[in-house]
């Protein structure tokens, strides 16, 4: 039996595409389910995966960018007025600095609708200029900060047995990720363009790939694509760089570790 499972819930960008949900996966840790990024289409996607949101116990959210949050509003809304499915037990939401005030922006919005009770919501900020980490029953979460936006982090969690699994968010290229994902049994790293279509604000597969060898990972999924990674060989990009085990990520995709 496997200790840990990761499904790639959604992985494309804020493109719309029948193929590919925003950005989102889905960790299993026992009995314990964490949800990464929560972007459009993830509710759905989690349903379509045997997961009702009453189950996810904590969002990790690596940025604010709608691909990556804005289904926030909707589950919490969820969470409190889906009948029998509605939360009964506590989540907890930990992001980087400057949470706090997008949450209340977003119940300034949507007021009671979303204003989950005190003991059924917890809300924790990461700090966004070094490292941090955070301890919990059945695993350490480690994040470090990376280079996107100011709140931008990337997440590592650390599981028994010493497996771990490490979540890039959206980044250029990073040594602080390089660092946070050293020696890790999976890397879920984004790759959003083809090598020839490299910005500012996002990795590449060939870079991707660099980042994940200078790491030493055990295992690299490649995900968050854009439409134009279609028509390229994304694979063959990466391997520039990097020999290891590659995936490249599909929505609903289940890897156990």
């Amino acid at each position: 039996m496997s200790l840990c499972s990761i499904t790639i819930l959604g992985s494309g960008t804020c493109v719309p595409s029948l193929k590919r949900s925003c950005c989102s996966v889905l960790v299993n840790i026992g009995d314990e389910k964490l949800l990464l990024d929560c972007g459009t289409g993830t509710m759905r996607r989690l349903l379509e995966a045997g997961t009702e949101i009453a189950e996810i116990s904590y969002m990790l959210l690596s940025h604010f960018h709608p691909d990556h949050s804005a289904e926030v509003a909707p589950f919490l809304f969820s969470s409190k007025y889906a009948g029998k499915k509605r939360r009964s037990t506590p989540l907890t939401i930990i992001a980087g600095k400057g949470f706090f005030q997008f949450h209340q922006a977003l119940k300034g919005v949507y007021g009671e609708w979303i204003d989950l009770a005190p003991e059924l919501l917890n809300v924790i900020e990461m700090k966004t200029e070094s490292p941090d980490s955070l301890r919990f029953e059945n695993f350490i979460l480690n994040t470090a900060p990376v280079n996107h936006q100011p709140e931008s982090i990337a997440f590592r969690i650390e599981m028994p047995g010493g497996y771990s699994v490490v979540y890039s968010g959206d980044t250029s290229f990073s040594e602080n990720l390089i660092s946070l994902a050293k020696g890790a049994d999976m890397l879920i790293c984004e790759a959003a363009v083809p090598d020839e279509l490299k910005l500012d604000v996002h990795l590449t597969p060939s870079l991707a790939g660099e980042i994940a060898t200078r790491a030493q990972v055990k295992k690299l999924v490649l995900t968050h694509f854009y439409p134009e990674c279609d028509d390229v060989d994304i694979a063959a990009q990466c391997r520039k760089t990097y020999s290891g085990d590659l995936i490249l990520a599909e929505d609903l995709m289940r890897m156990e570790l």
